[in-house]
Formats: structure tokens, C-alpha cells, sequence
């Protein structure tokens, strides 16, 4: 097997999930690869097992590779998808943050999920990323998202108007902090805690989930993942936030926003014993009431 480990930040928590990590392929038929900045975070402290794994910037990877491990928590596993891109890499995540939703293999179960993942013994459930295109803009830089695309004011607390368009038919005008624009992976992120509903990972949909609007009738739209989204943004400012997942920079207003599904999708590893269902009552705490 030909391996990715990736890290974004260095831990206690990580040194020691990413030491039983390669301790578990040592005796394995196994090529180990650590990503080069998370590499240089470690070696301060881990320099005996990391002889047993090679650096490599991830810039480089392509469909040779079998398996992606994200160490950390869901931001790491949300960075770590933008080197998997097209390639159809499976991924999965070590949980070493707090709430591990994406990144759902505990510390203590690395050797029983290694196990599993050598053997076969797993699915994989395909998900749908988001991609984003400007018109009146020669931005090249990566455009998609996992989880979603928001637009939110900057640098004034005056809400901006968000013009939205559906196939190029006249939505509405959200008078807001901004707008979600969700997947069905990102549901259960920062559009759940902007009162958006949870959708399965399979669904064909996406969600619009307004961020504290002014016009309290607008609510969480769900629409088809086959819809083209535009949006154009005005405001006292000239200017306003963008964010794919965890990637933030600023837009200036004259510049129109076109939301679709990106022609690729990722493939999350998913574990028998830690299906979707299973995450949302352990992590979320789904139905769960105290009386029974």
C-alpha cells in the first residue's frame, strides 16, 4: 500500500496517534508518506519513528495512492481533502480534536480500524463537494468545498444584501450576515448551527441557510444539487468574506459568485461499526433525552 498521513497542527494528542500509527505498519507491506510541513512539526520530538516513513509535499499526489490518513480534527480532514481532489484517494480521519464528526477514528481504535481498512473490510460513502467560479474575476485558486461555500460581511457590523439566483431565475434578496451554501456533509456543520436541517450524505440536495437574517421569514432552503447558484453581494462595504471549508479571503462586490456541484466527488472511508446514523447520536447527541 502506497500511504498519505497528513496533520495540520502538533499535539500531544497527535504525536502519540500518529506514533501508533506507524508502530501499526511496521510489520506491514506498507509505503508511508507524511506530508512535508506536518513532517517539520514533527521531527522535533518523533525522530526515531519517523525513519520508518518518508516527506513528501503534497502538492504531487495523484490516483497511485491508496489511502489518505488525516490526523486532527475536522479542520484537518476538511484541509486535508484539498490534496485528494480529483484523484480518488479514500480518506480517513483520526480523530485528535474535539469533535470528530469527519474525522471520526478515535486514539484507541487506530489498530482495530487499520485492521479493517487492509482487510477490506469497510465501504466507501462518495461525497459531494461544492465548487465556486467568479465572474468578472481571473481567480485560479482551488474553488471547491466538502463541506460549504458562505459569504459573510466584513469589517462593518451593517448586514449586506445577497442577491440569489436559481438557474438564473430571481430567488430572493437575503438581508443578512451572509449565506451558507451547504452540502449534504457540510449539513451538520456551520449550517445546523444557523438553524439548517441535517441531510444524508447521499442526498442529491444542497441546503441554503441564511446567517442571522433580518427578514425573518427566510428561511433554510433545500434544493436540488443539480441547480446552478449565482450570487451577487452589496453593501456599505466594498468588499465581502468568502470561505470554502476552512479557506477565507475577501471579494470585492463587483465580482458575481456561481455555485454548483463539483464534477468530482471524494470517497470517505466508513467503517461497519461507525455508520452515519451511528455519528449523529454519539457526536451530536441526535434524540437524545435525559427523562428515558
Amino acid at each position: 500500500m502506497k500511504i498519505a498521513i497528513y496533520g495540520q497542527l502538533y499535539t500531544p494528542k497527535t504525536k502519540a496517534a500518529f506514533e501508533k500509527l506507524l508502530n501499526y505498519f511496521e510489520r506491514k507491506i506498507a509505503t508511508l508518506f507524511v506530508e512535508e510541513e506536518f513532517y517539520t512539526k514533527l521531527s522535533k520530538d518523533c525522530l526515531s519513528t519517523l525513519k520508518k516513513a518518508k516527506v513528501k509535499p503534497f502538492t504531487t499526489l495523484d490516483s497511485s495512492w491508496d489511502l489518505l490518513v488525516s490526523i486532527g480534527g475536522d479542520g484537518s480532514f476538511l484541509r486535508a481533502v484539498t490534496f485528494v481532489q480529483n484523484f480518488n484517494i479514500p480518506i480517513i480521519g483520526i480523530n485528535t480534536g474535539r469533535l470528530g464528526f469527519l474525522a471520526n477514528i478515535s486514539e484507541d481504535n487506530i489498530a482495530e480500524a487499520m485492521n479493517k481498512i487492509t482487510s477490506g473490510d469497510y465501504k466507501l460513502s462518495e461525497r459531494t463537494l461544492i465548487t465556486a467560479e467568479y465572474e468578472n474575476s481571473d481567480a485560479t485558486e482551488l474553488n471547491f468545498a466538502l463541506n460549504e461555500i458562505a459569504v459573510s460581511r466584513k469589517n462593518t457590523t451593517s448586514m449586506i444584501s445577497i442577491e440569489t439566483f436559481i438557474d438564473g431565475e430571481y430567488l430572493n434578496s437575503y438581508w443578512a450576515d451572509g449565506l451558507i451554501v451547504a452540502t449534504p456533509t457540510g449539513s451538520t456543520g456551520y449550517s445546523l448551527s444557523c438553524g439548517g436541517p441535517v441531510i444524508m450524505p447521499e442526498s442529491n440536495s444542497f441546503v441554503l441557510t441564511p446567517i442571522a437574517p433580518h427578514n425573518l421569514n427566510a428561511r433554510p432552503l433545500i434544493i436540488s444539487n443539480f441547480k446552478k447558484i449565482t450570487l451577487k453581494i452589496s453593501g456599505r462595504e466594498t468588499a465581502f468574506l468568502m470561505s470554502l471549508d476552512s479557506r477565507i479571503k475577501s471579494i470585492d462586490n463587483s465580482i458575481t459568485i456561481c455555485i454548483q456541484k463539483a464534477p468530482f466527488k471524494i470517497k470517505m472511508i466508513e467503517l461497519k461499526n461507525n455508520n452515519f446514523l451511528k455519528t449523529l447520536r454519539k457526536k451530536l447527541l441526535w434524540g437524545k433525552d435525559k427523562r428515558n
